[in-house]
């Protein structure tokens, strides 16, 4: 389908969640209401400093009915709001994370966020973005992706520098029995929606491993709280070059651990979509208040296919 991709992944990918018809107006939240549970659920003050998290588009008295969740605030993304008459989308990345000096709707260049922001606008649509701050809360993208691949104990792989002891970036965790990295990251690629990176690993396919770090995302400013930890593998996404090359010549000190399982960012944290939305649904409804959540089903990693067959060099 040109311009558009999908992918299906067990009962929770592209779910609809909340009632079967747009909830009656006296039920739904303002705007400034879900932006209430929204701070409550993942605090604004877990961000990363260098992070831009919460409302980008909307106005605070508007009435909140259908909720869009994805990952990315593409074209594809807004498209599909318009399409399921959505009145808010909430993503994991920001749209507006380096600054602009323009949002005009001319479509060139960076100022394609201009473009989007229009359409939004136009349709009355809102925008927030729970990023960093949905990375570190407990219930985070990487508690759900430690979760999802059955480890437990969870401990955050960096804490916050402000929170609980169960905050911070990434989770460490270990396995109920230990597993090869093969099974491990087959066991990582089962649960994942497929894309065409699919799902790389660094090590001795036979190699044991028992206790895992995970980060939901890019995770290769992080390989000296990894080795910290104890870890024997390291599952994170967008796995570059040289930090891989240096991690993996560090290990050939500790017996090739951490083994390394490098997978999509935008699948890494997939995951999390149904998970928040069902939060924020509770939430909501403890407060008397309903609304319908749609979770993405486009696919919106940047890659199309990959080609494998290997040549001589």
């Amino acid at each position: 389908m040109t311009g558009q991709r999908t992918a299906s992944h067990g009962p929770l990918f592209g779910e609809r969640r909340g009632p079967d018809r747009r909830a009656a107006d006296d039920a739904a939240p303002t705007l400034a209401e879900v932006l209430e549970h929204v701070e409550r659920l993942w605090p604004r003050s877990l961000a990363e400093s260098w992070d831009a998290v919460g409302p980008v588009a909307g106005r605070p008295e508007a009435s909140v009915r259908r909720i869009l969740w994805a990952v990315d605030p593409v074209r594809t993304v807004v498209d599909e709001a318009v399409e399921a008459g959505a009145d808010l989308v909430i993503t994991h990345h920001p749209l507006l994370l380096r600054g602009v000096t323009s949002v005009a709707a001319t479509g060139h260049g960076a100022a394609y966020k201009g473009e989007l922001l229009h359409t939004l606008i136009e349709h009355g649509i809102g925008l927030v973005a729970a990023h960093t701050n949905a990375d570190s809360a407990v219930g985070g993208v990487s508690d759900v992706l430690a979760q999802a691949i059955g480890l437990e104990d969870l401990r955050p792989l960096q804490p916050a520098g402000s929170g609980t002891d169960a905050e911070g970036i990434g989770r460490v965790g270990v396995l109920p029995a230990p597993v090869s990295l093969a099974e491990l990251a087959g066991r990582v690629h089962r649960v994942l929606p497929g894309v065409a990176g699919g799902v790389r690993a660094a090590g001795d396919a036979e190699g044991e491993v028992r206790t895992v770090a995970v980060c939901g995302g890019a995770g290769d400013s992080l390989f000296d709280a990894v080795r910290a930890s104890g870890a024997d593998a390291y599952v994170t996404a967008d796995l570059r070059h040289h930090p891989a090359s240096e991690a993996r010549e560090a290990a050939r000190l500790t017996g090739g651990r951490p083994f390394l399982v490098d997978v999509s960012h935008w699948a890494s944290e997939w995951l999390w979509l149904p998970v928040g939305a069902r939060a924020l649904e509770e939430a909501l409804r403890a407060a008397g208040r309903t609304v319908e959540s749609i979770v993405s089903t486009r696919v919106t990693d940047p890659w199309d296919y990959v080609i494998t067959e290997r040549n001589a060099p």
